[in-house]
């Protein structure tokens, strides 16, 4: 089996993580940034991670056999700050030009306030006039529709930004819908406890298809598990899907969307 980890916090992952994911076929892994499971405290804690997304954890990544690819922004959870926002938004041009940054991401809504919104806002404008890739975050439970959509509306409102540009993550049965429809990209996230399991995503293709839709484990400090993506293959291959279509759905797309960036390199000889 081959696949990728299009969504994956590596930084907060040992080395045997990646040692079992290259065993389990893993191709390519892409760490988008993300919240620390603590607010950061100055835009130099921002750019030290940034280095460690850009240079540090690739080498790491590299160890195993795997390209690692990052998206950079400051997070929805660490937007209230407006002044700090700011500070780390002037910082991210600087990195933008990495050989291994695909785009902005992960941003979006945490409790879909006023300063998130903000915040969204600005980080679309610096993907608009950089042409990068946009990487989502929508926010949890009772807040993810409503989120969704004001997400949608901000990416919408933007003349510059293509939906066939945007990958949606995290959505579940009531958002995937809206976001194929308006011609967004969709990630489902496998996680034990929230977000998906494999069996609802499995399902979820079934209603909906396997066009502009990947899965991701979205692994982090959390309860969360780096080989879910393999896993739901598995299922899949168990509820009689066939080769063709599981490869599509954990290889082949996330290769298509992400190879509209110039720096990501199809996996070979396989």
């Amino acid at each position: 089996m081959r696949y990728i980890e299009p969504h994956g916090h590596m930084v907060s992952r040992t080395t045997d993580d990646y040692r079992a994911m290259a065993m389990a076929g893993c191709q390519a892994v892409c760490e988008p940034a993300f919240w620390a499971g603590f607010d950061r405290s100055s835009a130099q804690g921002f750019y030290d991670y940034f280095c460690q997304l850009t240079q540090h954890e690739p080498r790491r990544a590299s160890i195993f056999g795997l390209p690692h690819y990052t998206w950079l922004c400051i997070n929805p959870k660490e937007s209230e700050d407006l002044a700090l926002a700011d500070e780390v938004l002037a910082i991210i041009p600087e990195f933008m030009d990495s050989p291994n940054v695909l785009g902005i991401g992960e941003i979006g809504l945490n409790k879909n306030s006023r300063n998130e919104m903000t915040v969204l806002e600005k980080h679309v404008d610096l993907a608009g006039s950089n042409d990068q890739l946009i990487l989502v975050h929508t926010p949890h439970l009772e807040d993810k529709r409503k989120g969704t959509r004001l997400i949608l509306d901000v990416l919408k409102s933007d003349s510059r930004i293509r939906p066939e540009r945007c990958i949606i993550d995290h959505v579940e049965e009531h958002t995937v819908g809206m976001v194929l429809d308006d011609g967004f990209w969709a990630g489902m996230t496998l996680y034990p406890e929230t977000k998906c399991t494999a069996n609802r995503a499995i399902d979820i293709l079934e209603v909906y298809g396997n066009e502009r839709i990947w899965m991701n484990s979205a692994c982090d400090w959390g309860i969360s598990v780096p080989l879910a993506v393999p896993q739901a293959a598995q299922e899949m291959k168990r509820r009689g899907n066939d080769a063709q279509y599981i490869d599509k759905v954990v290889y082949q797309n996330p290769i298509e969307f992400m190879s509209q960036s110039p720096r990501f390199i199809r996996p070979v000889g396989l």
